[in-house]
């Protein structure tokens, strides 16, 4: 059973849409699902359909600034002039709290699966409330020197200053998504360096709900997002024993073709992590619930989850 749901934004005006799918026989578990930028959570469908099958309730939203959530057009790429990030991280913690509260009901693990800038939110979500998920999953996600997100962020707050807080910088754009699209050089399939799938990527581009340019304001937040990781910051404050898997294709551009991930896993075990585990996906991009090779990735997140399963 599929139910879209509502609930009042943090940020003090949106409505914000969520979807829940519920498995129809035994409950083994809930998962949330933190969708990534520029996208909306019923991409997730096929998925969230899978994880049904395996007897996992799956819950998940879309952010301020997207999909349903957002009121109109002209909303999409735009969080509030301010703390936008804030509330993005409130809104999660909101749907966390009413699935580890089902969870608790059940007595079943809960888990929480970040994808792409939705993972990079989740990173700093433990940070935060880190004793909330039984493990989570970090997808597609990404590291970024200090220096350059700062200079992101310094270049962002300079626009938002000049030109206005919803204003769509052509520039921006190009320093993020633009430079993915271009690293695979295929003008007539931007979506291509999100999944070798054409269909999929096709399905992304003629969709009204992706592909957006974000605002200023929110490439500010998201830099800012982007330097509090790679600075560490409160990462003494992520439990130690939080089991995390982290996956991504070898041909991400946004986890630098490996290279970022690896970064992010270093970074962990350094500190102490007890359970970390990290795979990559030969030939495949950005998006691997999306990938032609879909079907593995989906058993070995299943695989995972049920090694995990003790609450």
């Amino acid at each position: 059973m599929k139910k879209d749901f509502y609930f009042s934004s943090a940020d003090g005006h949106s409505r914000a849409h969520g979807i829940l799918w519920m498995p129809d026989g035994e409950i083994r578990g809930v998962l949330q699902l933190i969708h990534g930028m520029v996208e909306y959570i019923d991409r997730y469908d096929e998925f969230a359909a899978y994880m049904n099958r395996q007897g996992f309730v799956v819950i998940g939203h879309d952010h301020l600034g997207h999909g349903a959530t957002a009121a109109s057009k002209e909303d999409f790429g735009y969080f509030g002039e301010e703390n936008g990030m804030l509330y993005l991280l409130k809104d999660i913690y909101y749907v966390s709290r009413l699935a580890k509260r089902k969870a608790e009901e059940w007595k079943v693990p809960f888990f929480i699966l970040g994808h792409s800038m939705g993972s990079l939110l989740l990173r700093r979500y433990i940070t935060i409330w880190g004793d909330v998920p039984d493990g989570v999953i970090l997808m597609g996600t990404a590291q970024y020197p200090s220096w350059m997100a700062k200079l992101g962020s310094l270049l962002a707050c300079g626009i938002d200053e000049v030109k206005g807080a919803d204003y769509r910088s052509k520039l921006l754009y190009a320093l993020t998504n633009g430079s993915y699209e271009m690293k695979f050089g295929n003008k007539k399939r931007p979506g291509s360096w999100l999944t070798r799938d054409e269909a999929k990527a096709e399905a992304y581009e003629e969709h009204e709900w992706c592909g957006f340019r974000f605002t200023a304001s929110a490439y500010h937040e998201l830099f800012r997002l982007m330097k509090d990781l790679a600075d560490q910051k409160d990462f003494d404050k992520i439990p130690r024993n939080l089991p995390v898997l982290m996956l991504s294709g070898m041909e991400d551009p946004v986890g630098g073709f490996t290279k970022g991930v690896l970064e992010v896993y270093n970074v962990f075990t350094a500190m102490g992590m007890e359970d970390v585990d990290i795979r990559f996906y030969l030939d495949d991009r950005h998006e691997l619930l999306n990938e032609l090779d879909r079907a593995l990735v989906f058993d070995d997140i299943r695989d995972w989850l049920e090694l995990h399963m003790e609450v």
